[in-house]
């Protein structure tokens, strides 16, 4: 299956493996959009009901079930509930995955190159191959510097609720350069598909952070 559909990716591309694999992720990201709204709409409807949890949490703390009532009950004021933000980022679990094996595929990306780096090779293997100062090399530090670039502006999106533990606020803004980490390890379609992904992900929360949901 996954055979088929990179071969139908790489087809669909003109024969351009990294251009299928960013056509592709775009693709993918743009089907996920509206789970992604609802998502956002959820986050901020938590945003604003802060001040009401950490209130219901003061009064109700010791008897967790009338807790949970009342919180249900806020929620649903607001037509929405405690887990509908999980929902949505469970739904694209499959999808990620997909994606993944498609940009990380070990045989249909053999051959196939990016501004002379092989798409299938990683950062170490085109070191020993190529050498430190290549073109191939060039291609791949130019891709890790762009994942680095966006894992910064997407550890700037991040906010961390005042109630979280101090562990925990310090965690959470480094998390998305772990991303940073992958492309160091996985082959140059895996860190291109992080690339483009991540980047989408930056711009897709600023645009709905800005309105209205």
């Amino acid at each position: 299956m996954i055979d088929s559909l990179v071969t139908f990716v790489i087809g669909m591309s003109g024969g351009s493996a990294a251009l299928g694999i960013v056509l592709f992720t775009l693709a993918v990201r743009l089907l996920l959009l509206p789970l992604n709204v609802r998502q956002a709409r959820t986050t901020k409807i938590r945003e604003r009901l802060a001040p009401k949890l950490r209130e219901l949490q003061k009064r109700f703390g010791r008897n967790p079930e009338r807790l949970s009532k009342e919180l249900n009950a806020l929620y649903a004021k607001e037509g929405t509930s405690p887990f509908a933000g999980f929902l949505p980022m469970l739904a694209q679990l499959p999808f990620m995955w997909l994606m993944y094996r498609v940009a990380t595929h070990p045989t249909a990306l053999a051959g196939h190159t990016l501004f002379g780096a092989p798409l299938g090779q990683q950062v170490a293997g085109a070191v020993a191959n190529y050498g430190l100062v290549s073109m191939p090399i060039l291609v791949f530090v130019s891709v890790i510097l762009l994942v680095m670039a966006v894992a910064w502006f997407s550890a700037r999106q991040i906010k961390v609720a005042e109630e979280q533990p101090e562990l925990m606020k310090k965690i959470m803004p480094l998390l998305p350069y772990g991303s940073v980490l992958a492309a160091l390890v996985l082959p140059l379609a895996g860190a291109l598909y992080l690339l483009v992904s991540t980047a989408w992900a930056v711009g897709e929360r600023a645009v709905l952070a800005s309105r209205p949901l």
